[in-house]
């Protein structure tokens, strides 16, 4: 599943190209996937002017010239495409705009998880996301408030979209590794030494994977270039980069996750 970096590379990219552009048309093959009913979101879509084009964790967000937001969600294997710029007809197509420049807009999902929300309330409608990672509000202390007093093993809590938004299984092996911490770990057992060494590494992780354009993805996600530089995820096998020591896969609450068991040695 795309993570932040790609979400956000993502917005990056159409950002110039959806921005100003009035919606023509709406048309949806796969109804299930439009809240709160594929009429009400072409009611709601067709006439409107995309303001801005932003994300909330894993969320795409569409700001209207109404005031209201339409959030798709990209889940296991959802992808944008322009319809004009495809070598061949594309295979699952969910969802169109037609803008009013002339170019129409298609979402792909092959495995039919995708989602697409209009909301007139974007607060409520994100209300049980966590902070914002690369957010001025996500500070060390405020990263220490999270994890307070919680029994839960990091890798889980850190991919729990309720406690920081946007986190997924690659970037918080990353993470963890860059502040030396095994996933297995409870975050009541960190140091305050620890959870400024885990803010830090989350930021970082981010950032590099931002400026990377995020990791590929087989073919969900092929154009990003992170993968060069992952110092653990999908190294199993491989000498880790800092101390040599090899790579080892583990299975933390049903998630594959990779770490060097030198670098994150586990604490009793």
């Amino acid at each position: 599943m795309p993570e932040l970096p790609e979400v956000e590379t993502i917005v990056r990219m159409y950002r110039p190209r959806l921005e100003g552009r009035r919606i023509r048309a709406f048309a949806t093959r796969w109804a299930k996937n439009c809240k709160p009913s594929a009429k009400d979101v072409r009611c709601a879509l067709v006439g409107q002017t995309i303001v801005r084009l932003t994300r909330r964790a894993k969320w795409i967000v569409f700001g209207l010239g109404d005031g209201s937001h339409l959030l798709v969600h990209l889940r296991m294997s959802g992808r944008f495409a322009w319809a004009a710029e495809q070598r061949w007809p594309p295979q699952h197509i969910r969802a169109t705009w037609d803008l009013d420049d002339g170019h129409r807009l298609l979402f792909c999902d092959a495995r039919k998880f995708g989602r697409i929300v209009h909301t007139r309330d974007l607060a409520a409608a994100t209300a049980d996301l966590g902070p914002e990672p690369l957010g001025r509000g996500f500070t060390p202390g405020r990263l220490g408030e999270l994890l307070q007093g919680r029994r839960r093993q990091l890798k889980p809590l850190l991919l729990d979209q309720a406690v920081i938004a946007g986190l997924g299984n690659i970037y918080t092996d990353e993470a963890l590794f860059r502040a030396g911490l095994h996933p297995l770990t409870r975050a009541d057992q960190l140091t305050p030494g620890d959870v400024r060494r885990l803010h830090s590494a989350i930021r970082a992780v981010l950032r590099l994977a931002v400026r990377n354009h995020g990791t590929s993805i087989d073919w969900i996600y092929p154009d990003g270039w992170m993968q060069r530089r992952l110092a653990v995820y999908g190294r199993t096998g491989e000498p880790c980069r800092r101390c040599g020591t090899v790579i080892v896969a583990l299975r933390v609450a049903q998630r594959g996750t990779h770490i060097c068991p030198r670098c994150q040695s586990r604490r009793d």
